[in-house]
């Protein structure tokens, strides 16, 4: 596909043409220079608690296994999930504990630290040494709060770098007491680009979300752009009443933080829970939204029933999202459209991701454009 160039004055520029939203060509292309190359948030810490403990992840079909080979963070270790013989899984299934790695296909064995220990029936084989056959490491594995990162592969911006100030912006909130509580994921008719464009801006709420603008103070709602994040702050109407002051300790404020990290992450921080989205592109029209929620002392016997509300609210806010982008990935294969613009006052945000998606897509890692 051809260069794009990007006008970087928000006034002046048009949004990325419709063609990257649905031409394969384009996909193929964001799965080497876009996801193998920024920071994917792949699961929670407490999966791998314990030495010996993994689970397995996939980034945009990549398959891979993280395992705790020690105790602390150096002890968090990420491979390819291919036994290096023919392909097969050497992790099965969604997560578990074992002190070795045995192929599903033909059984060889790998240690935790990903070396080459028992390859049967293998006498005979010329030029082969166990040593050059290893797990395929991943070089970049990191983590925030209770969430495990890897990028596939090396260079570019530590994790820190790429976070920048949401550490310190979120040490109020209790991050690190916050354990795993569920899972939902949607599939939509759309790309993953349309459900980011949806994501970044608040313009489209008074139409598409009447429930959450009765929650939201609109006129105050406000985007800041960082280098690889982007954060939208919405203030809380001021109402005893709402779901976002559940659990909100005396004096405190209501407010909900929303985190964008590019490429595919979201962080909805709110004051007692966090909900992460990771937006998986399944094909260039189809895409999963993945939405885990985080909170303090899940295990209790009374969190399921005080949380109802708040996760009721959020599905009806999601199904609001899948129609609308699901009839945006319709307008773009339009003979009529190709490309738009941007309101000043309200989607900086969706700017900001497009330049950047631009940067990357113009890149091609070994000095081409």
């Amino acid at each position: 596909m051809t260069s794009m160039p990007f006008e970087t004055d928000i006034a002046k520029a048009t949004t990325l043409p419709s063609r990257w939203y649905y031409e394969p060509e384009a996909a193929a292309l964001e799965k080497e220079r876009i996801f193998a190359r920024t920071w994917q948030c792949v699961g929670a810490m407490s999966r791998v608690a314990s030495v010996g403990d993994w689970f397995t992840a996939e980034i945009v079909g990549e398959p891979i296994v993280i395992v705790r080979t020690a105790p602390g963070d150096a002890g968090l270790k990420a491979f390819h999930n291919v036994c290096r013989h023919r392909g097969g899984p050497i992790a099965v299934g969604d997560h578990g504990s074992s002190k070795m790695f045995r192929c599903a296909y033909h059984g060889w064995i790998y240690g935790l630290d990903g070396a080459l220990k028992t390859t049967p029936e293998f006498n005979g084989v010329e030029c082969f040494d166990k040593k050059d056959f290893g797990l395929a490491a991943i070089p970049s594995v990191a983590v925030f709060g209770p969430f495990v990162f890897v990028k596939l592969e090396a260079g570019g911006a530590t994790l820190d770098e790429t976070l920048g100030k949401i550490p310190e912006e979120t040490k109020r909130f209790p991050l690190q007491r916050m354990g795993f509580y569920k899972r939902l994921t949607w599939e939509l008719n759309c790309n993953w680009k349309v459900y980011v464009d949806n994501y970044l801006e608040g313009y489209h709420i008074p139409i598409v979300h009447p429930g959450l603008m009765r929650e939201l103070d609109y006129q105050q709602y406000r985007v800041e752009a960082e280098r690889w994040y982007s954060k939208q702050y919405a203030p809380i109407r001021n109402k005893e009443t709402s779901i976002y002051r559940r659990n909100l300790e005396a004096g405190a404020n209501a407010e909900a933080l929303y985190y964008w990290v590019f490429p595919n992450l979201m962080l909805n921080i709110y004051p007692d829970n966090i909900q992460i989205n990771v937006i998986v592109p399944l094909g260039p029209d189809r895409t999963a939204t993945v939405f885990d929620w985080y909170l303090v002392d899940p295990d209790k016997p009374e969190v399921a029933a005080d949380f109802a509300k708040s996760l009721a609210f959020s599905e009806v806010v999601q199904e609001e999202d899948v129609t609308i982008c699901e009839a945006v990935q319709k307008g773009l294969r339009s003979r009529s459209y190709d490309s738009g613009r941007y309101s000043v006052e309200r989607e900086a945000g969706v700017h900001h991701f497009h330049g950047l998606y631009s940067e990357l897509m113009r890149d091609s890692g070994d000095g081409k454009k």
